[in-house]
């Protein structure tokens, strides 16, 4: 039995890392996963183009699935996986993953289900292999379902969706460096949970630019990174312009009628361009 799956990324308009609600809106970068299932036991797990990463998140998505939907079967479960999303460095390659390999063993499987439920799935998977703190429920309902999610990371619950305007268009600064969940210092993320509400007062009021910026500023400090970017960025022009995830990647909203002008300015400053995918709704 045979399964493909897509899934496309998200950033960040508000991490949840200190208050566990959390923010963030679908962008058109994918990863993909091709899953077979044969006779056996045991799971074999390709990641092209990232042979260093960890394959402990595809083997628990494969385990969840198979818990939940093959209960009693046994299968060998060979998995691949490709991305246009950059590892580690805040814009939900770990959730993009996770949701098309959920995604791929279900069409593997051939069965009905719920599409939160998936996401639901996927996210607790990402906590059991360790690349996600809080479980990034919001990363991955965006990154599934597409634009604006709001969501309680604590309880995998969505609290408001909402769409992000279409003629904007999302650069993004990749550095090289990466940074692993693993390494954040959670007593200095703690310290800013203050502001981080601040922020996510004005995602839930429709306020996404000054949230994502008001975040970025907020997390850059508490993470130890530099903000030069983001303020090159809004002295620009940019909309918004923030730390996404734990970085140290920067997202950079910017009006398409403005994005060339934009990229000039910024001139110096390698960026990935990308557009916003306001998805579909929840059936």
């Amino acid at each position: 039995m045979k399964g493909h799956g897509i899934s496309h990324g998200a950033a960040t308009i508000v991490s949840a890392f200190a208050t566990g609600k959390g923010a963030a809106f679908g962008i058109d970068l994918t990863t993909t996963a091709d899953v077979t299932l044969e006779e056996g036991s045991g799971i074999e797990v390709a990641i092209n183009g990232f042979p260093g990463e960890s394959p402990a998140l595809a083997h628990e998505c494969a385990r969840a699935i198979l818990e939940r939907y093959a209960e009693g079967r046994d299968y060998h479960v060979r998995i691949a996986t490709s991305s246009q999303i950059p590892v580690s460095r805040g814009l939900k390659s770990s959730s993009a993953a996770a949701n098309a390999i959920i995604a791929a063993m279900l069409d593997a499987l051939d069965v009905e289900y719920d599409e939160l439920e998936a996401v639901q799935l996927g996210a607790r998977a990402a906590v059991r292999a360790g690349v996600s703190v809080t479980g990034a429920f919001d990363d991955a309902c965006a990154a599934w379902f597409g634009g604006v999610v709001l969501t309680d990371n604590t309880s995998d619950t969505i609290l408001s969706r909402d769409t992000m305007p279409d003629d904007v268009v999302v650069f993004i600064h990749v550095p090289e460096r990466q940074i692993r969940k693993s390494a954040l210092p959670g007593e200095r993320i703690a310290a800013v949970r203050d502001i981080v509400d601040v922020a996510f007062d004005l995602a839930e009021k429709g306020d996404y630019y000054r949230a994502l910026t008001l975040n970025g500023m907020c997390y850059s400090a508490a993470l130890g990174l530099d903000t030069d970017i983001a303020v090159r960025a809004l002295q620009n022009g940019a909309l918004a312009a923030g730390l996404t995830g734990s970085g140290p990647a920067t997202v950079m909203l910017v009006e398409r009628s403005e994005a060339g002008d934009f990229e000039r300015e910024m001139d110096g400053c390698t960026l990935m361009r990308a557009s916003i995918n306001n998805g579909r709704s929840i059936e």
